[in-house]
């Protein structure tokens, strides 16, 4: 018998009892789903995470410098110092301090409203973007002058001037903490413009963060020349904050493109421990498998005697019982790749509701790699665990199967 006709064989015993092959297939079907979902979520999320940091720049490095309680602590003007010494290699720094005033305008409160206190740096107006890639789209950006005097103004998100100002903030004032802030600029949606977003935030100058509460720790962005200088610009600055603290735990400072790398090698990590977690219901399907093909060879007994005594083969029985339990584990593995993807573009819709991503920046992608992976492991685990009720049908003595009541 050809392998063409055992898979016929195969499908007409899945047809005959349709229930049992589902309930037989559910393991299966379980386990794959799962893998592909969480592939195609881990994917996603690689891909949303590297987009946001490409969207930084990738030229950008992140220094965070911890208060020493001494004479040695340096500040914004030794880091402005730093940037003119070395134009070759930073083109830029910005202070970057996140504060926490009351937010009010009118009578209402705006509790989730992010505060943060930059420098005019922090906005590269030949790009019109900052440098965390946000756009402005009306009146201006933090100037020299408004930091340097300490101006109360300040830049606000799309969804503040909609939920304040009715769409129209330029020039109008809002109160951080009592303090009234006069509105001079306004960004373009960038997210999903809902209530605690990247929408919903607030830039000043940070002359005025500094006063709203002190940190042990202060935080500076600065910008390389390109993407190949940013290792060079980070070797600068950690150079001089050891000449300045001759200790490595007052300073720590990071790229972004190592950013990317360590945030992929955590969602890596945790791709491959859910994967293997979703295994188990693979293995628990292939037990199912192996069940439920020993209680098919037991009622098919006489079945296998009449073929051994029509001349049928120890290899050819064995065969037959390999192929329908492979069969069985592929149709399930099928079924398995198709709720997964499903499922994994319902779980997509529903975080960018929660989380706030929105349906355009988050996808949940399936590879083709993935999915040849999960199909190809459901038939080993049928073909797997179908030997041994296939080895017991072809080792039948003919004579008591055709006995077999």
């Amino acid at each position: 018998m050809n392998f063409g006709q055992s898979f016929k064989l195969a499908i007409k015993s899945l047809l005959t009892s349709k229930m049992r092959a589902l309930l037989t297939m559910l393991g299966i079907i379980i386990g794959v789903a799962a893998v592909i979902i969480i592939t195609s979520l881990g994917n996603g999320m690689q891909n949303y995470m590297n987009d946001q940091f490409e969207q930084m720049g990738s030229n950008l490095v992140q220094v965070y410098v911890y208060s020493s309680g001494t004479s040695m602590d340096v500040d914004a003007d030794d880091m402005f110092t730093l940037v003119s010494k070395y134009p070759k290699y930073l083109t830029g720094v910005t202070p970057y301090s996140s504060v926490s005033p009351a937010v009010r305008h009118g009578s209402d409160d705006y509790k989730r409203t992010k505060v943060y206190g930059v420098g005019e740096s922090f906005f590269n107006a030949d790009k019109g973007t900052t440098m965390q890639g946000e756009e402005l789209g009306k009146g201006r950006f933090l100037s020299y002058l408004d930091v340097e005097r300490e101006q109360a103004v300040c830049v606000i998100g799309s969804y503040l001037e909609k939920a304040a100002f009715s769409g129209d903030a330029l020039g109008q004032t809002l109160t951080l903490s009592g303090a009234p802030y006069t509105v001079i600029g306004v960004f373009d949606q960038g997210g999903d413009g809902s209530e605690g977003s990247g929408d919903d935030v607030i830039y000043i100058p940070y002359t005025l963060a500094g006063r709203m509460g002190s940190s042990y720790m202060d935080m500076y962005l600065f910008t390389s020349a390109d993407r190949s200088t940013a290792s060079t610009a980070k070797g600068i600055v950690e150079n001089f904050l050891f000449k300045a603290y001759q200790d490595t735990d007052y300073y720590q400072a990071i790229t972004a493109a190592e950013m990317m790398d360590a945030i992929d090698s955590m969602v890596d990590l945790l791709m491959s421990i859910l994967t293997l977690i979703a295994a188990i219901s693979l293995l628990v399907g292939g037990i199912g498998i192996m069940n439920i093909m020993l209680v098919s060879v037991t009622e098919r007994t006489r079945e296998i005697g009449v073929r051994k005594s029509l001349g049928a083969k120890r290899r050819d029985i064995r065969s037959q019982f390999i192929i329908e339990a492979g069969t069985t584990s592929a149709i399930g593995g099928v079924i398995g790749i198709g709720l997964g993807i499903v499922m994994a573009n319902v779980i997509t819709f529903v975080m960018g509701q929660i989380v706030g991503t929105g349906s355009s920046d988050f996808h949940a992608i399936p590879t083709l790699g993935g999915i040849a992976v999960a199909f190809g492991v459901s038939v080993a685990i049928g073909v797997l665990f179908g030997y041994l009720p296939a080895n017991k049908a072809a080792k039948l003595n003919p004579i008591d199967a055709l006995r077999y009541d």
